[in-house]
């Protein structure tokens, strides 16, 4: 029997009253869930109001006819709204216990059906012959309803074994998202763009999915290829070795180091070969700022290697060149690579026509950040100078640590000491922005060095003293100690230096 209801009975307004108060609680609880709460606390209140109106017209202290059911009816739901919320948002999270979005929503669904069952059994309707009886109505509303049943069974199958979860990044028909919700009827991707998809269960389950970066039992990278063309002048082993150095020379943001960056021939065309570069992306969120690192690289490390991108066979670059314009670039270009090399100290001794010859023999050496230009330990006879940005100069101790030594800016240099004596280097120095530098190597000194070799006395000075003055400061030096020191330096190095460059 459905229950008797007075309007004025204090037991049926302190339960309206407290129910407001559970649903005020709630939403103080679960924030994230007033929008549907203040729902529920609406139709709440919307259904004692329309129940007080009534007897108030009518006069009536026990409403009778359908209203009843249907008061009770809506009450409930939104009372079991709440509670739902209560219940799935609040208490089952502070217990460890995490339901999908999905289960949820079934759960609630299945709580309202049920208390529409009670609702009707209260008022005298027989579920049961409504079943038996009403085979081809049942027939009618499953055929209509059977999208939607799929889309639920979907959704759960999806669910239970785990193929697609929340977090995940997917692509499905040529669309590349992020998982953000699984419900009942639908999952949502968040894709690149600042876009939510909406793609049915249903559809997720009947068709095939790529799930980016998942491999058991490894960490979530996804592959990435980055392509570009390269002339045929240069052979495909120096470019192969040359990508791949300049890739594995320092870490690259959101690329992972393992495994390691790599570089194939792809293809050839009419006037060009193609490249193809692989890494693995840490940040699936990044995919265009990863290639573009990448890009850099591969850029600055062909640079560097004086290998040219390809130009396309059909492009024509028409300039009058004349006499006068040539001299003047150079003249320019010449003048720069001087004022470079003004900065050296021990380069001050050359004669005018010296020091453009070394200009003439500067090579353009640029650096992407975080690359290593020179790491400590390795033998390379080059010394740096750095035209714009900045470099950071690291020394690794015996127990493995790095020590921050100093960093470098426009206007100074590095490697002198192998340059001169040959020796291995003893920092490691870092690019910490975009490096602009001329590289200097043994043979442009070599013959002017033999030409004139008293220059190996003066430039041996200028680095036993440069080198003393470090180590005083470092071992705190008295007077005498330095001067002993600064001896035995000048004279070490400059028979590194005659030796290094073969001097009588």
């Amino acid at each position: 029997m459905p229950p008797r209801i007075q309007i004025y009975s204090p037991a049926v307004l302190g339960l309206a009253v407290s129910f407001l108060l559970v649903t005020w609680l709630i939403a103080r609880l679960v924030p994230q869930d007033r929008k549907g709460l203040r729902v529920a606390w609406i139709i709440q209140f919307a259904t004692v109001l329309t129940l007080w109106v009534f007897v108030s017209v009518t006069g009536l202290r026990e409403p009778t006819g359908g209203l009843i059911p249907i008061f009770v009816l809506v009450y409930g739901a939104a009372v079991m709204h709440a509670l739902g919320i209560a219940t799935f948002r609040y208490l089952l999270p502070r217990l460890k216990v995490h339901a999908p979005r999905i289960v949820q929503d079934v759960a609630m669904a299945a709580a309202y059906f049920g208390w529409g069952v009670v609702n009707l059994s209260w008022n005298g309707v027989n579920i049961s012959s409504i079943v038996a009886t009403s085979a081809v109505l049942t027939a009618v509303i499953g055929f209509s309803l059977q999208d939607t049943l799929g889309n639920m069974l979907g959704g759960l199958s999806i669910q239970i074994d785990h193929s697609v979860e929340v977090g995940d990044w997917i692509n499905v028909e040529s669309v590349e998202g992020r998982v953000v919700e699984i419900r009942w009827r639908y999952t949502a991707l968040e894709t690149r763009d600042w876009e939510t998809i909406i793609v049915p269960n249903s559809f997720l389950v009947k068709n095939r999915i790529r799930v980016l970066g998942r491999r058991a039992g490894e960490p979530e990278l996804w592959r990435r290829r980055v392509r570009f063309n390269v002339d045929f002048r240069f052979s495909p082993d120096t470019v192969i070795s040359t990508v791949e150095r300049a890739l594995r020379i320092g870490a690259i943001p959101r690329v992972s180091p393992v495994p390691e960056p790599h570089c194939i021939l792809v293809e050839f065309q009419e006037s060009y070969a193609v490249y193809e570069v692989r890494y693995w992306l840490t940040d699936l969120a990044a995919n265009d700022p990863g290639d573009s690192e990448v890009r850099i690289r591969i850029f600055n490390g062909l640079r560097r290697a004086a290998i040219s991108l390809s130009i396309p066979a059909q492009a024509v670059f028409v300039t009058e060149e004349t006499m006068k314009r040539k001299a003047h670039k150079r003249e320019e270009l010449l003048s720069a690579q001087l004022k470079a090399l003004g900065h050296v100290d021990f380069f001050q001794g050359l004669t005018e026509e010296e020091m453009r010859r070394l200009a003439e023999r500067l090579v353009p050496t640029p650096f992407s950040r975080g690359e290593t230009i020179t790491r400590q330990g390795d033998t390379a006879h080059w010394l740096y100078l750095i035209i714009r940005g900045t470099v950071e100069v690291v020394v690794t101790g015996a127990d493995g640590s790095s020590l921050h030594v100093a960093n470098l800016g426009p206007g100074q240099f590095f490697g002198e000491m192998a340059l001169m004596t040959g020796e291995p280097r003893n920092a490691t120095v870092l690019a910490s922005s975009e490096v602009e530098s001329y590289r200097l190597d043994k043979e442009a000194f070599r013959e002017i060095i033999q030409t004139r070799p008293e220059l190996a006395e003066e430039i041996s000075t200028m680095l036993a003293r440069r080198r003393t003055e470090l180590e005083a400061v470092r071992e705190s030096l008295d007077a005498a100690a330095h001067r002993e020191r600064l001896k035995s330096m000048h004279s070490q190095i400059l028979d590194r230096i005659r030796s290094f460059f073969s001097l009588q």
